[in-house]
């Protein structure tokens, strides 16, 4: 009999934020995984049996490319059904956790070690919908899981 291997959406938009979560892949290496991103050359850097979807790119001053976003999102989220979600960011990696926990997914939030002195915006709106909410800087965990993000080390 063989076993379903638990199927993982690992989301980050370019640059840091991508470094970033492949620097956690041992994490999900028995996993099938999917890889959610902006950028058609991350295809290269993926791990062999990987796919990358792509979403464009959008902030929050350009309402119809999140509009956009989110609906291909949504879209590859109905498609793929993952146990699991794992982002470092940003407006892709709300999409999708936010989506991905009314589907009854798994949620990992990693705000970005760019953010020393403060969280994220985005990790402060995805809080209620993260199962865990993981911070990079030690001073900026919370006192306990119901107040804030958790320190557990960094990925850098």
């Amino acid at each position: 009999m063989s076993v379903k291997k638990r199927r993982i959406l690992a989301v980050a938009s370019g640059g840091g934020h991508f470094v970033q979560l492949r620097r956690m892949r041992p994490a999900w290496e028995h996993c099938e995984v999917h890889y959610l991103s902006t950028l058609a050359d991350y295809a290269r850097e993926l791990e062999p049996g990987a796919k990358l979807h792509l979403v464009n790119d959008a902030n929050r001053w350009d309402k119809i490319g999140v509009a956009r976003m989110a609906m291909r999102v949504a879209w590859t989220l109905i498609k793929l059904r993952p146990d699991v979600i794992v982002s470092t960011g940003a407006a892709a990696g709300y999409f999708a956790l936010r989506f991905g926990k009314l589907m009854g997914a798994r949620t990992i939030w990693v705000d970005s070690i760019a953010n020393a002195e403060e969280l994220s915006l985005t990790g402060r709106m995805v809080e209620k919908y993260a199962d865990l909410w993981l911070t990079q800087w030690p001073d900026l965990a919370g006192t306990d899981e119901a107040q804030g993000p958790r320190y557990v080390g960094s990925v850098l």
